[in-house]
């Protein structure tokens, strides 16, 4: 009787869909769910106040001049004008921050898929420990300071050292005041410590496929491990896939505190200056807030064109 009483509920609901419109079916259902908007109000509040308004708050001082003391001077695309047209150092900023993601962002997504790929493979109490090892210097606090001392720029350093000891070189290598060096080590350290969040829902994704479907798609003609993972493995695992995408795509944009920590700031020649960079030197130094906000903006445009783009390809593993 219950089973038959829920379908003629849902059958009404049915008809009385196609009698409103639109907005009148979404308030009836906000009005009908009214308990779990209730319950998410909270993080939504949050969410806007100190994530969506700073947002478009930024946007709207992009076109102006603000020094957070007098009222801002709205100047229209003055800002943006300038950034590429007057800005020699945003250029080179740009570039950097290109180079960087175009490594870091797809070789740390690989490599975070591929080694928890791996570990998925060992027992679990194996797994466990290979993961703290893999995930820890992310975690690290130390992880700069390792690297400062292999590359350090006198004979103490283990490179310089190990350099001088082979007859390779006769004078210690200033690696981090070199610009031939510091992009190269920088974009190194930052795949090292790339196995964060992204590298950790990838090891949960493998963990909750069903092992039933490898079953079934040995009898539809799967015979390898590779068709496995391309047809059943990864369109099992898309949200955890999207989740790492975007992670990585923020991670390499917005890379900036790695250089800032082993070359200073700003770096020798601006050789590894990024578009984080320039942001701080004019947002936390200079205090150009409407400028600052037109650089942001278009680091935000340029991660949200690198999540649309990521999407689509996603959309067509499986295929």
């Amino acid at each position: 009787m219950s089973d038959k009483t829920a379908v003629a509920k849902e059958t009404k609901r049915a008809v009385n869909r196609k009698d409103m419109t639109r907005a009148q079916w979404t308030i009836h259902e906000m009005k009908r769910n009214w308990i779990a908007y209730v319950m998410i109000a909270p993080f939504m509040i949050v969410f806007c106040m100190f994530t969506v308004v700073p947002v478009v708050l930024s946007f709207i001082l992009s076109f102006s001049t603000f020094n957070m003391l007098e009222m801002p001077d709205f100047i229209f695309m003055d800002n943006y004008i300038r950034l590429f047209l007057d800005d020699d150092i945003f250029t080179i900023a740009l570039q950097n921050t290109l180079i960087f993601a175009a490594i870091t962002g797809p070789v740390s997504y690989l490599m975070s898929f591929m080694l928890a790929w791996f570990i998925n493979e060992l027992e679990p109490r194996v797994r466990a420990v290979v993961t703290l090892i893999f995930y820890a210097p992310n975690i690290s606090g130390a992880v700069y300071l390792i690297w400062q001392v292999a590359f350090s720029g006198d004979t103490y350093g283990y490179v310089n050292g190990m350099l001088i000891y082979l007859g390779i070189i006769s004078t210690p290598i200033q690696f981090f005041q070199n610009a031939t060096y510091i992009m190269p080590l920088c974009i190194v350290v930052a795949l090292w410590t790339s196995l964060g969040a992204a590298f950790l829902s990838f090891i949960a994704g493998l963990q909750i496929v069903d092992r039933s479907l490898y079953e079934a798609g040995a009898v539809d003609g799967v015979r390898n491990r590779w068709q496995e993972l391309w047809y059943i493995t990864l369109p099992s695992m898309k949200p955890q896939l999207m989740f790492g995408a975007v992670m990585a795509i923020t991670g390499s944009f917005g890379f900036g505190g790695i250089v800032t920590a082993l070359c200073g700031f700003p770096s020798v020649d601006y050789a590894a200056h990024t578009i984080m960079h320039h942001l701080e030197d004019y947002g936390g130094q200079r205090f150009e807030i409407g400028y600052a906000s037109a650089i942001a903006t278009l680091l935000f445009a340029m991660m949200i064109g690198a999540n649309v783009l990521v999407k689509k390809i996603l959309s067509k593993v499986g295929e």
